[in-house]
């Protein structure tokens, strides 16, 4: 195998000492990934490792990469991903993902912070009640989106204005008010979401201009897209990308 000294130097900063079996059943393979995904990509720009691995948390929950989440987990926290950090991504991805297809990585993630010596549960990062979860998450709105959104959460036909209600109250007064991430690393996290999902074109580029309004502009998404390339492939990187440029105009 040809595997470059900067693949190496990567793959051993993010698994200390350890050798991946494919390296004896897949050599060929192993190679030109390892290449690619440790070399290529991650030099390819100036992220930084924390928010590479926190992207690269939020798309292997999109798209449902279980067992890559629990090789990568581990790394992440090896790169200074904190534990809280990790939490937070799980948990706001229930609003993006839904509930049967974010129990899985909750449990990895329990299980991988226990086994590491880390106490559970955490300190907590709840910063709503159920009294004034609406008017925090409609406060969170408009501070992301614009003053548009201040009655967002009473619009819409009667019979489905209650979706509306939910996203302030819940998608945003429970998960985006947390601590433990900021505005803009919490629509860095759902972009990579949505991105990686699949199929939420007009929510990806509604969230797109989000990014931007907060300050991830248009040169950072592209470098997100790019880091999270090897994870969710092409056709998904694309599309974010035609997602991005259409939120420009």
């Amino acid at each position: 195998m040809n595997i470059t000294e900067n693949a190496k130097a990567y793959h051993n900063k993010m698994f200390p000492g350890y050798e991946s079996d494919f390296l004896r059943t897949d050599p060929e393979f192993i190679e030109r990934f390892y290449n690619f995904a440790f070399d290529e990509v991650v030099n390819q720009d100036d992220l930084d490792d924390r928010t590479r691995f926190m992207a690269i948390l939020a798309t292997l929950i999109g798209c449902q990469g279980i067992d890559e989440f629990r090789e990568m987990l581990p790394a992440a926290l090896n790169m200074g991903v904190t534990p809280v950090e990790a939490k937070e991504i799980v948990y706001q991805a229930t609003a993006y993902l839904g509930i049967g297809r974010t129990l899985q990585f909750l449990k990895e993630t329990n299980e991988i912070l226990e086994s590491r010596g880390v106490s559970l549960p955490l300190q907590g990062q709840a910063q709503t009640k159920i009294e004034n979860r609406r008017e925090a998450g409609t406060q969170v709105q408009v501070d992301i989106f614009g003053e548009g959104m201040k009655d967002f959460w009473k619009s819409g036909p009667k019979e489905s204005r209650h979706i509306n209600y939910w996203l302030a109250d819940n998608c945003f007064g429970d998960y985006y008010t947390r601590s433990g991430l900021d505005y803009r690393q919490r629509e860095m996290i759902t972009f990579c979401f949505l991105a990686a999902q699949g199929g939420c074109e007009p929510q990806l580029t509604s969230h797109a201009g989000a990014n931007m309004k907060i300050g991830n502009d248009k040169e950072f998404l592209i470098k997100i897209i790019s880091q999270c390339l090897p994870y969710i492939g092409y056709p998904r990187s694309l599309n974010a990308l035609k997602c991005v440029n259409n939120a420009v105009k």
